[in-house]
């Protein structure tokens, strides 16, 4: 019986969790466009050097640069685990 019940439910439609994980990740690019070549090297070094103090996931440092006029401005926001 419980094949037959596992036949017959109703399946989940990949294009809508396919469409999600598209627009996940073009949001991701273009949020990385304009940032100076240094940014993945600047991120990877961050997380190796917070992790001498705290273990901390790969994902969980987001850095972003805005800039207005001549001045730039470095964001930086970790993630720390629960104590």
């Amino acid at each position: 019986m419980k094949l037959l019940e596992f036949l017959k439910r109703e399946r989940k439609k990949s294009a809508p969790v396919a469409k999600e994980r598209l627009q996940i990740i073009v949001a991701h690019q273009r949020s990385q466009r304009g940032q100076p070549d240094y940014m993945p090297t600047l991120e990877r070094e961050l997380v190796e050097v917070i992790r001498r103090y705290v273990d901390i996931d790969d994902d969980a440092v987001q850095i972003s640069m805005d800039s207005e006029d001549n001045c730039s401005v470095l964001e930086l926001n970790v993630t720390l685990p629960k104590t």
